[in-house]
């Protein structure tokens, strides 16, 4: 498996405004890529936050990238039977198909939505 490096403000409970420079080895930026999450409704309520910045695979599955979401906040997976992706603004199902995620790529994680 992988692991995601997550933005020190995830990590250790700061502010953004405590502007930290995260250093990641040129080594891995090859391989990984830094995406924004985003959290709306009721999965922002259970990660605790809106948005954080994740360094990932470049070529991951959608169910990885979720588990590895779940790892850093197990709260949500109360929702992962309901739950959708959109990355760059397009749904992607919790399967086995690949993403190939560019730097600045946005993922969010929307849950499911009810109303009348």
């Amino acid at each position: 498996m992988f692991a995601i490096i997550c933005h020190p403000h995830a990590l250790w409970g700061l502010s953004p405004r405590e502007n930290l420079a995260v250093k990641v080895p040129r080594s891995l930026t090859a391989a990984l890529r830094q995406v924004s999450v985003l959290y709306f409704a009721r999965s922002a309520e259970l990660a605790g936050l809106r948005s954080e910045a994740l360094w990932v695979p470049r070529q991951v599955t959608a169910r990885q990238l979720w588990e590895e979401i779940v790892k850093a906040h197990p709260r949500l997976a109360v929702i992962r039977d309901q739950v959708v992706f959109a990355v760059r603004q397009e749904y992607v199902l919790l399967g086995d198909q690949l993403l190939v995620l560019q730097p600045g790529d946005e993922v969010a994680i929307i849950p499911p939505i009810s109303g009348g």
